[in-house]
């Protein structure tokens, strides 16, 4: 497993953005597949965006296509998620999460999780 910590998040109006940031430890950083998921409180926690080991392949939630953009840099050992017109429905918990199979964080079920980071949008 590898240790998370999400930062970034906060209250910001309908149209605004903001950038999660979620630092890893550990030297195997590189080998783990990185993602974001959102909870609200009532529903199941959903993914909203992954990226590979390498940074070379993407992928999102269908409804969020577009305004998020999750990205990763190797060598400060950190992943971001760029969120763009943001919606008072993005408010959540939002998660980063890692595992060495990516297919674990496209099915929910990654090894390591973070502690979540508030992310409130106003209307």
């Amino acid at each position: 497993q590898v240790q998370l910590v999400e930062s970034g998040g906060g209250l910001v109006q309908a149209g605004g953005s903001l950038r999660l940031s979620c630092a890893t430890s550990g030297r195997t950083y590189s080998s783990y597949a990185m993602g974001w998921f959102r909870q609200t409180p009532g529903k199941e926690r959903e993914f909203v965006a992954g990226i590979v080991r390498s940074g070379g392949t993407t992928y999102y939630a269908d409804s969020l296509k577009g305004r998020f953009t999750i990205s990763r840099d190797n060598a400060k050992n950190t992943v971001y998620l760029q969120m763009n017109s943001l919606k008072p429905d993005d408010t959540a918990v939002y998660y980063c999460a890692a595992d060495t199979n990516s297919n674990k964080l496209r099915i929910g079920r990654p090894g390591s999780w973070g502690q979540g980071t508030q992310v409130t949008v106003s209307s």
